[in-house]
């Protein structure tokens, strides 16, 4: 039977480091949002609000669950509720269940957390999920008040070959080419960049500083957007630099950079996690070329995929979806829990669930009101079952 201990920081000395890394080695979907150096800088730039809760797992000696967990408040039709995500939410691109435990160890993890952490809702994002097994989770839905299963994005990945080595057919090849002639004729160059502990610094406020001036820094997006966030990048990059996970490539005219893609290396996996251009040259197609540089990069390295980490679920603009050879899905799972404040939470997802098929029938019939409106299946959620609405929104 497994025995459970409850940790409050990840980065304290006694932190069963090497246990971590095991587990995490083990579970095959992991990412470089689980390790340690990324959540370590997660914790680092909690906020006065937000309390961490690390509950770990044994079975003997070895360590068999890990879940940092963060408590803090959201609202909700304007209602302040106790709300949990795994530590690194919302800038963990994607993540793996670090868990081997039995579906009873499970739901004994469960009743911990809502002993040590009450809460209206438990929610972690961005997982994926382990092909041709149940996922670990599916057993707490039936412990909970509501439970939701629902898709985040589908996230276009590509297999680099040896077809690779040859130019891009069809309507992206000209697209590539129109770039490559722009960028020729104004004198920018590519650049590969392995940054080292030392160089991380200056190459994130070179790039943040393109960022800030680009459309992400208009509208407050960036991962550079805001100090915390700032502080969170620069302590997970120069950690995952010093052990040379990180891969930068730049356009650069006269020692400026134009434009730049950002990314983690991952057990020959490269995750495509932040990219930003000058405004005042987004004519030159530099995202393009540079998409095209990592998998060029990739066949001189022998990587085997190119992943966007994360895109939006509906009308994605990410420019691997021309070079896509397969697609991953993430997925939301939402616990509501039996106090008072999960089942009124709980309660209004199921009535929203309802109406929202009303709602956009209506709002369609009204925006061409002579069009017949397409038979729609209403997604439901019960009292102690999940719900897998495949198509809904985020």
């Amino acid at each position: 039977m497994a025995q459970f201990e409850w940790r409050t920081s990840l980065c304290a000395p006694d932190f069963p480091a090497a246990q971590y890394e095991a587990l995490r080695l083990r579970v095959t979907d992991h990412t470089p949002f689980n390790s340690l150096a990324w959540l370590c800088a997660a914790e680092q730039a909690l906020g006065e609000d937000e309390c961490l809760h690390i509950l770990l797992g044994w079975e003997a000696d070895e360590l068999r669950l890990c879940l940092p967990l963060v408590a803090g408040r959201e609202r909700f039709g304007g209602w302040p509720f106790r709300v949990v995500h795994h530590l690194g939410h919302p800038l963990a691109d994607r993540l793996a269940l670090l868990t081997q435990l039995d579906g009873a160890g499970m739901r004994r993890a469960l009743a911990l957390i809502r002993r040590r952490m009450p809460h209206a809702l438990l929610q972690l994002n961005e997982l994926t999920e382990p092909v041709g097994e149940p996922s670990a989770l599916t057993h707490w839905m039936v412990v909970s008040s509501t439970g939701e299963r629902r898709l985040s994005c589908r996230v276009p990945v590509h297999l680099i070959s040896d077809a690779d080595r040859q130019e891009v057919s069809g309507d992206p090849r000209y697209k590539l080419r129109r770039a490559r002639k722009r960028i020729a004729a104004c004198g920018a160059v590519v650049r590969r960049i392995v940054p080292d502990a030392d160089s991380m610094g200056p190459l994130l406020q070179a790039i943040g500083e393109v960022e800030a001036v680009s459309w992400k820094g208009d509208e407050g997006v960036g991962i550079f957007a805001t100090e915390r966030s700032r502080r969170w990048m620069h302590n997970a990059f120069t950690a995952l630099a010093a052990q040379g996970r990180v891969r930068v490539v730049t356009l650069e005219l006269d020692g400026r950079c134009l434009s730049y893609r950002l990314g983690l290396l991952e057990q020959g996996r490269l995750y495509d996690y932040n990219l930003a251009f000058l405004p005042q040259h987004a004519d030159l197609g530099s995202g393009r070329v540079l998409l095209e540089e990592w998998i060029r990069w990739g066949l001189d390295e022998h990587w085997h995929w190119i992943d966007a980490s994360r895109v939006s679920l509906e009308n994605s603009s990410h420019q691997l979806h021309e070079r896509m050879t397969g697609q991953l899905e993430h997925w939301r799972w939402s616990f509501y829990s039996w106090r008072p404040s999960g089942l009124l939470l709980g309660l209004a997802l199921r009535l929203w669930q309802r109406l929202k098929p009303a709602l956009q029938r209506w709002r369609a019939q009204r925006a061409t009101p002579d069009a017949k409106p397409a038979p729609h299946t209403t997604p439901t959620t019960t009292e102690g079952e999940h719900a897998t609405p495949s198509h809904s929104q985020r």
